[in-house]
């Protein structure tokens, strides 16, 4: 269980995005993205912007929901990236590796990058922005609102 939260605003998602995008001009040009459902959304589209790439593609892959760990399935495979090679796979965020495995799998081609990465599976991607503890959640802004917190003395919840 996470003991740490790291709350990444809409501003700080576009600008670590973009951040990621300026690592990745040199890699290109790339024949497209792959963005991995549904965290990777977001991130592949200002990613793909930024690299004036207009073919998206997508990978879903279920691993877990809002409670609990299940078995990981691939229930819609990229169609158009072959092994990937010459494509550029995009996720939110690398945590414990379960699925950038299956995806690696998958576009084993394909040069993966991810905004966040944490120590366990930070090996599995070739790009990232930004290294967190294993032990950090991060709520990223789709899943969360603006509410009051209360004060970190008061049990507010403490900063990364």
């Amino acid at each position: 269980m996470a003991n740490r939260y790291f709350t990444v605003s809409w501003d700080q998602l576009h600008r670590d995005a973009r951040a990621l995008a300026w690592r990745l001009l040199d890699k290109g040009p790339f024949q497209g993205v792959v963005a991995i459902t549904r965290g990777g959304l977001i991130p592949a589209a200002i990613i793909a912007r930024e690299l004036d790439c207009r073919v998206i593609e997508t990978v879903s892959v279920v691993t877990y929901d809002e409670e609990s760990m299940g078995k990981p399935q691939v229930v819609k495979a990229p169609v158009a990236a072959g092994d990937g090679t010459g494509w550029l796979l995009i996720d939110d965020l690398v945590d414990t590796g379960t699925t950038a495995k299956i995806v690696r799998a998958l576009l084993p081609g394909a040069h993966f990058a991810t905004i966040y990465a944490k120590p366990a599976a930070k090996p599995l991607v070739d790009s990232f922005v930004t290294e967190v503890s294993q032990d950090t959640w991060i709520l990223f802004p789709w899943d969360t609102e603006v509410q009051f917190v209360p004060p970190i003395a008061k049990g507010g919840v403490t900063p990364a």
